[in-house]
């Protein structure tokens, strides 16, 4: 089993649609994360500071980073328990380097489901 792990921040929620802002990153790694989470094989967790303190005491590798660079190393990504990146949220395509899973953004068009090709649904 592929694990990856996303060590966050403290924050309210998880999902960026909280505040008076809507975060776009956190809307996109949400969404990413949960998907990765279906596939077979692999699991994905994420860890809140505020939430999850506990989590980020007892893993050897955050503990260490943590108290290397403090909290401007979070978030960080760990895959099977090693850093991969930290400081900032892993792109797509660097999610798909750590898991060979390749991931597709979706855009939303005027042409429904099918966009403008009939008879494709």
């Amino acid at each position: 089993m592929t694990e990856l792990a996303l060590f966050e921040p403290a924050m309210c929620c998880s999902t960026g649609v909280c505040g008076p802002a809507v975060n776009e990153d956190l809307l996109q790694i949400t969404s990413v994360m949960n998907a990765l989470d279906t596939v077979e094989g692999f699991q994905a967790k994420r860890y809140n500071l505020s939430s999850d303190p506990q989590t980020f005491v007892e893993n050897e590798q955050m503990s260490k980073l943590l108290q290397e660079k403090g909290a401007d190393a979070l978030p960080a990504t760990l895959l099977n328990g090693e850093i991969v990146k930290f400081g900032g949220y892993p792109s797509i395509e660097e999610i798909t380097a750590f898991t060979g899973v390749r991931f597709v953004l979706v855009e939303s068009n005027d042409g429904g489901c099918c966009g403008s090709n009939s008879g494709c649904c």
